[in-house]
């Protein structure tokens, strides 16, 4: 019955393909994009602003462009019925391609299509750039400002991103974007622009986004933290701090004796905190405010960026997890210590780590 079921299925997802490919036509790649009417390609005007293979960053303005996403790995620029490479975005089994993989030149684009008049700078990058705190901050707002040294973003009238979140929010305001429109990426997976802006990804190009986050250029975290630093909301909050992960969508990075490290790190003069139920400029002075953070490996030391130098930081991670909260800590000259833990595998427990409180005592 269940074989049955997926031959069902798949006759169902290829005459939907087939349909949509004699709708909206055959996608093909884009070899010299430069080379196109429709497509401008300029490098950043900053001198500053530069990759982690230490070249400008190139940005895209496509007229009568489209943009298709499927929510999770793939994101295709196209121009007539050429997707863009370097623009387009593509992950298969988590590993970044070249727009050669790119689903919609085997797929094409099975979503109608919704127009758009206007100018829209592109922003969504699929499943790492819709709710993650971290690429949020390290990723999609580094975009934008990229895009801002070359346009005026009060001349842009819509983000093509998905729904947003209140910290979301708050980051927008304080940059000052807080008036724009939203294209919802997830309810809409294919539109058409008059004109669409779009940069490379700032330090994402190649390999697996873990490995490639240990490259994150100095000037992201800097601009990051010159940003937002001045906008910390005070409140009555500890010096020594315990990051609980317990809340986190997520069941990697997760403690299997989490109450039992929040209650000796209690008797320790610590206390814990869940970061989602901070708002973000409470997360700015929560950090800022810090002498010594502990915590397992997650998106809630992104925060690092907001902390003073010398700020003494304990990260926890699966030994094979790779580390790259250690760049940044690097680069804000912060005390930074890790304990690698042998991944806990165990179906019965909640969480992939177990911390003996005896690392901790010889930690402190």
């Amino acid at each position: 019955m269940n074989r049955i079921k997926k031959k069902l299925s798949y006759l169902y997802k290829s005459l939907i393909n087939f349909l949509f490919t004699i709708l909206y036509g055959k996608i093909i790649l884009c070899k010299n994009p430069e080379k196109e009417k429709n497509i401008l390609i300029e490098d950043v005007k900053d001198e500053n602003l530069k990759g982690p293979d230490n070249t400008k960053y190139l940005i895209y303005k496509i007229k009568n462009c489209r943009v298709f996403n499927d929510f999770v790995e793939n994101v295709a620029i196209i121009s007539g019925n050429k997707v863009i490479d370097k623009i387009s975005y593509q992950q298969v089994k988590g590993e970044l391609k070249d727009a050669n993989h790119n689903s919609v030149l085997y797929r094409g684009t099975p979503y109608l299509k919704k127009k758009i008049n206007g100018r829209v700078l592109s922003l969504t990058q699929g499943a790492s750039g819709h709710k993650n705190y971290f690429h949020w901050l390290y990723d999609i707002l580094p975009k934008i400002n990229i895009c801002s040294k070359n346009y005026d973003l009060n001349e842009i009238d819509f983000f093509y991103i998905s729904k947003l979140e209140k910290y979301q929010k708050s980051t927008l305001k304080i940059l000052g974007y807080n008036n724009f429109r939203i294209i919802d990426s997830n309810k809409n997976r294919h539109i058409q622009a008059d004109e669409v802006i779009c940069s490379e990804h700032p330090w994402y190009k190649k390999g697996f986004i873990l490995e490639e986050a240990k490259k994150i250029p100095e000037w992201i975290i800097n601009w990051i933290s010159e940003s937002f630093i001045n906008h910390g909301q005070q409140f009555s909050c500890s010096e020594k701090i315990f990051i609980d992960r317990s809340d986190s969508a997520f069941s990697h990075c997760q403690f299997i004796n989490n109450n039992e490290i929040i209650n000796f790190l209690e008797k320790e003069g610590f206390t814990s905190y869940k970061l989602g139920q901070l708002s973000f400029q409470e997360q700015i002075y929560l950090f800022n405010n810090a002498k010594i953070i502990i915590g397992a490996h997650g998106a809630a030391f992104a925060n690092l960026a907001f902390c003073k130098k010398n700020t003494k930081i304990l990260e926890i991670k699966p030994k094979k997890h790779p580390n790259f909260f250690q760049h940044i800590s690097k680069i804000k000259k912060l005390d930074f210590n890790l304990i690698e833990a042998h991944e806990v595998k165990n179906k019965d427990e909640s969480g992939d780590i177990f911390l003996n409180t005896a690392d901790l005592k010889n930690f402190l």
